[in-house]
């Protein structure tokens, strides 16, 4: 089992570089899970850290885990009260048209016995609001910098298909899950704003996949 990368670190937070597959909760059907490095991310702390917000299974990079109840109280807030800013790249599976733009489009969960739950767009949902910009192109595909406003449940991947025209490379529920062994979502950067305190800044190497498929040469937008 790899060790885990520490991308941030004091004395009440931690932001680790979350491995794509690896579940922040345990699965219903058993399994690894970030629960099982509890001690490996003590680093000499009594308590294990917890992690503040949810990022999927399959997204790799910056998550945030707070180290006391009391940072989990504040870290909680800064995220309500959108005091945290988010960046991800993701791989789109197409062209997409223009540079920059954002996505505006409510957003509602929708259960089958069929298909299970996922999200739609809905007029009638919740907010949710994307900013993004194209980053690369490469052989029918699209590297993609997405800042969302808003933090809804798999908000990145259904703006990226219902907005931008095409679904992730690699995503199975919103997509065709071709291209890639995982949806190819890695969260690059996260900051969060402290008050009296200097902000929690953390930004996670681009991953294997997305070198592999030709995106490995991208620096992070401004």
């Amino acid at each position: 089992m790899r060790a885990l990368t520490i991308l941030y670190e004091d004395a009440e937070a931690l932001v680790i570089d979350k491995p794509a597959g690896l579940p922040i909760e345990r699965p219903r059907a058993g399994g690894a899970s970030l629960e099982d490095r509890a001690e490996e991310l003590k680093l000499g702390f009594q308590r294990a850290p917890v992690p503040v917000h949810r990022i999927d299974t399959d997204t790799s990079g910056c998550l945030l885990l707070a180290r006391n109840p009391k940072a989990l109280k504040r870290f909680n807030a800064a995220f309500e009260a959108r005091q945290v800013e988010k960046v991800y790249l993701g791989i789109v599976a197409g062209p997409v048209a223009g540079n920059e733009g954002t996505i505006a489009l409510s957003l509602a969960k929708v259960s089958t016995a069929r298909a299970g739950w996922h999200m739609i767009a809905a007029k009638k949902g919740k907010p949710a609001v994307t900013h993004w910009r194209k980053l690369a192109e490469r052989e029918g595909m699209t590297l993609i910098e997405f800042r969302p406003e808003t933090g809804r449940t798999h908000q990145i991947r259904i703006h990226a298909r219902a907005g931008l025209g095409h679904a992730l490379v690699g995503d199975p529920v919103y997509g065709d899950g071709t291209g890639a062994k995982r949806t190819m979502l890695h969260a690059r950067a996260l900051v969060v704003m402290r008050e009296g305190k200097p902000p929690i800044t953390a930004t996670a190497p681009i991953p294997a996949d997305f070198v592999a498929l030709g995106f490995g040469d991208v620096a992070l937008g401004a």
